[in-house]
């Protein structure tokens, strides 16, 4: 069960900051150990990469599936709160390259929980939803600033989206990442005014 932000439900009151940075570690290290090792990644390893004991870990996340979801809606909220920080931070361009190679990035590791996924988020409208906030994120990043527009006016986040996830899938290995870099920089170039 989620909240209407996304993330996992909780039961009672709000976490405590001690408890909700352990929470974050733990994500953090389950979306790590899932990208390099698949559904297999060891709960062990997640809590001592976390800095937390399996119990505390279980009686967060009681079975690696809610702690395969938790993770993946952490990491689709990380990667959406860092598009208004980029855009203030950095140039359109330097901005836009820097998200679409950490949704690279995220791709990969969701990839790595892909099996538990189709289990666990198997309804449709949770997909869309998740869409709908990545595009969202584009969009913060290609609006125009200073009163001058940063993308070609035909340029569509969801088609932006569309395009980033096929090249996520063309640069599925990290042999391939090369490629994925390749592809960003003509992404680029379509989106973004000269």
């Amino acid at each position: 069960m989620t909240g209407n932000d996304g993330a996992p439900a909780r039961r009672g009151r709000a976490l405590r900051a001690d408890a909700r940075r352990n929470e974050d570690r733990v994500l953090e290290a389950a979306a790590a150990a899932f990208a390099r090792d698949g559904i297999g990644a060891s709960v062990k390893d997640i809590a001592r990469e976390a800095g937390v004991g399996v119990g505390t870990l279980y009686r967060r996340f009681p079975s690696k599936e809610l702690l395969i979801e938790a993770s993946y809606r952490h990491e689709v909220q990380r990667l959406c709160e860092a598009a208004p920080d980029l855009a203030a931070a950095h140039p359109p361009e330097e901005a836009l390259r820097t998200w679409m190679e950490s949704f690279i990035d995220f791709m990969a590791a969701k990839k790595g929980m892909a099996d538990a996924l189709r289990v666990v988020l198997t309804d449709d409208s949770e997909k869309l939803h998740t869409r709908s906030l990545l595009a969202e994120a584009i969009t913060h990043l290609i609006a125009p600033r200073d009163g001058r527009p940063t993308a070609r006016p035909d340029v569509d986040p969801h088609d932006v989206l569309m395009a980033l996830g096929g090249i996520s899938l063309m640069a599925s290995s990290e042999a391939h990442r090369d490629l994925a870099t390749r592809l960003i920089d003509l992404l680029l170039h379509g989106v973004l005014r000269d």
